[in-house]
């Protein structure tokens, strides 16, 4: 293991969503808990057998850490074991606060060009890279990204790195969509009172045919059905947005047209290729931050998540430090 004293951490939808309601899902908040799970700091001690880190290393932290060797583990999906320690999931305590303590495999070296707030991102940054992985994301694709919120966003940033032709992205604010824009978004459609089959059709005709790739970061219903109608025959939609555990969906349409239908859960072998990305300025992760508070202020922080504001709102927990 390895000590960090916390640098840089961003506010997610999910924490936020504990803060409110107390749970998400099966996973309930029963006892205190420190919220944070996008986060990177600068290793202080080092324990016994840790030869990779040094004290004054400065670390992305990548929170789901397995805690036993099972046949997830084995074939390399370690995001699907059962008994992940995982920041910020009941019962387990995120990395919100002044020192951490954390598993050294799964802290990674930042190089000097990589900031702390670039390290913090990773962790949304690799929910693109796994939603585009298993979405295919190719030279030359055709996506749809539902939504473009922080997650919409870095899948936009993350399937144009992977060669896709054109990206459109749907969202209900028009400032969101200007971020997409932003971003690299080729499209942005602003939906207001359409039904799905309509969402879809718009879809298309700013494509200039079905996208063969869907990733859909709402989880809200009628997000879900515009995404099964939008998909081409033969081609994926990809669920990476929450909502209701049970959803009305258009599953026949899927399965005559041959729509694979996947879900994803976080990420898994990430860190290093989102590292690499960064290190060589192939991707540019800077303008998803859009606002910065100490941690004394950290109250005020989750109030502007919750009120939807900006994009991603990063919270800065070493007093020393002046740069972001």
């Amino acid at each position: 293991e390895v000590l960090l004293r916390m640098h840089s951490v961003g506010i997610c939808g999910s924490d936020v969503h504990y803060w409110q309601h107390g749970r998400i899902g099966d996973f309930v908040v029963k006892d205190p808990m420190v919220l944070g799970h996008e986060a990177s700091g600068t290793v202080v001690k080092v324990g016994p057998g840790v030869t990779h880190l040094k004290p004054g290393d400065r670390v992305a932290i990548e929170p789901g850490v397995p805690r036993e060797m099972d046949e997830f583990c084995k074939t390399g999906r370690y995001n699907l074991s059962p008994t992940i320690f995982f920041c910020a999931t009941p019962p387990d305590d995120g990395n919100l606060c002044r020192y951490y303590k954390h598993n050294a495999s799964y802290c990674y070296k930042l190089p000097d060009n990589v900031t702390f707030e670039e390290g913090a991102l990773i962790e949304p940054l690799s929910v693109g890279i796994h939603a585009c992985k298993r979405a295919g994301v190719t030279l030359g694709s055709k996506v749809f990204v539902s939504g473009s919120g922080p997650i919409g966003l870095v899948n936009v940033i993350v399937a144009k790195m992977m060669g896709a032709a054109e990206v459109v992205v749907t969202d209900l604010s028009a400032s969101r969509l200007q971020k997409a824009k932003e971003v690299g978004a080729d499209f942005t459609i602003q939906v207001k009172k359409e039904t799905p089959q309509e969402v879809a059709a718009k879809v298309e005709s700013v494509l200039g045919c079905m996208p063969e790739i869907t990733v859909e970061c709402t989880g809200v219903q009628a997000c879900i059905q515009a995404g099964i109608y939008a998909t081409r025959s033969g081609g994926t939609l990809v669920l990476v947005g929450l909502g209701p555990e049970m959803v009305t969906v258009p599953i026949v349409n899927a399965a005559v047209r041959e729509v694979d239908v996947r879900g994803i859960f976080r990420y898994c072998n990430t860190w290093p290729v989102a590292i690499a990305l960064l290190a060589s300025k192939r991707i540019n992760v800077k303008p998803l931050v859009t606002h910065r508070f100490p941690l004394e202020k950290a109250l005020e922080a989750f109030e502007t998540t919750k009120r939807g504001e900006g994009v991603k709102v990063m919270l800065k927990c070493d007093p020393t430090d002046q740069n972001p």
